[in-house]
């Protein structure tokens, strides 16, 4: 018998909607992807106070009016440009965030609307934004009410830390790609210490060292995705700064930035590394973070 506490994954891509100009901006971008990737849309807003309404509740009857109106607007607005994308509506009785990491485990993606780079905790619904990233099973998309492309096919980055696997990363990275039919830039910074340049000499003969050491590094991780995806141009670049420099410079006119989240045992507890959580803060476009062993 089926563990009732194991998700299914379904054919869907889920936002997060909370009735402001960033997570509609989010719902647009994820029925972008949504149809690209021949997914449905789901829109979830959910609000620990929903209740069923009843004849003498009439302040239970005007909150629901509210969360209602937030995801029915959403839909009709999404639907007159996407008239052929199937949505669903899910209004949810239950804590924000619970909420979120449920239908994330249940979906391709999640996307969020963030707002702003003051703070981690300026994230959607507050510090909801990146308590989701750090634990959601699925990857998370956050996008900002200004981020949304102008429509014009460019490219997009991926940030590859070359330690350890990260085929779930590296699998995410690709599809994007293949979906929207733009190149991959795959990006991976290393700064060399001044130990290490001390040992070695001057800091060209370290500089070549590194790049070609990381090249080949690098080379060897793409390899097998190359020969899976023959049809997705890839751009390999290892650039001599640290790996949260090289991401966000890279991504400066890129569609979108995709990037590896290690999940981390029950022990030590969800976090998110220095690289996203610099990227989240100062990257100009969309940021996707995929969690991988």
């Amino acid at each position: 018998m089926e563990d009732a506490t194991e998700h299914t994954t379904e054919q869907v891509v889920t936002v997060g909607l909370d009735g402001s100009a960033e997570s509609l901006a989010a719902a647009h971008w994820a029925a972008d992807e949504a149809e690209r990737r021949e997914l449905a849309l789901r829109l979830t807003h959910a609000w620990i106070l929903l209740s069923p309404p009843t004849p003498d509740s009439p302040t239970a009857d005007d909150q629901n009016y509210w969360a209602r109106r937030i995801v029915h607007d959403a839909h009709a607005e999404l639907a007159r440009e996407h008239p052929r994308l199937t949505i669903v509506e899910d209004l949810v009785a239950d804590e924000a965030e619970t909420a979120l990491l449920d239908a994330a485990a249940r979906s391709r993606m999640l996307v969020l609307g963030s707002r702003g780079l003051d703070r981690v905790a300026s994230f959607f619904l507050g510090d909801i934004g990146s308590h989701t990233i750090a634990r959601a099973e699925r990857p998370v998309v956050l996008m900002r009410a200004a981020g949304r492309t102008d429509g014009r096919r460019r490219h997009v980055v991926v940030g590859l830390s070359l330690h350890g696997p990260q085929d779930n990363l590296l699998e995410f990275a690709y599809v994007t790609a293949f979906t929207r039919d733009v190149p991959l830039h795959a990006v991976h910074g290393r700064k060399p210490d001044r130990a290490h340049t001390a040992a070695r000499g001057t800091e060209s003969d370290v500089a070549q060292v590194f790049t070609e050491q990381a090249r080949r590094e690098l080379d060897e991780v793409l390899r097998p995705w190359r020969e899976k995806f023959p049809r997705v141009r890839v751009i390999d670049e290892v650039r001599l700064e640290s790996p949260a420099q090289a991401v966000v410079r890279a991504a400066s006119d890129s569609d979108l930035l995709m990037l590896g989240r290690r999940k981390h045992p029950p022990a030590l507890g969800p976090r998110l590394g220095p690289v996203v959580q610099a990227a989240v803060h100062h990257a100009g476009c969309p940021v996707a973070v995929v969690p991988h062993e």
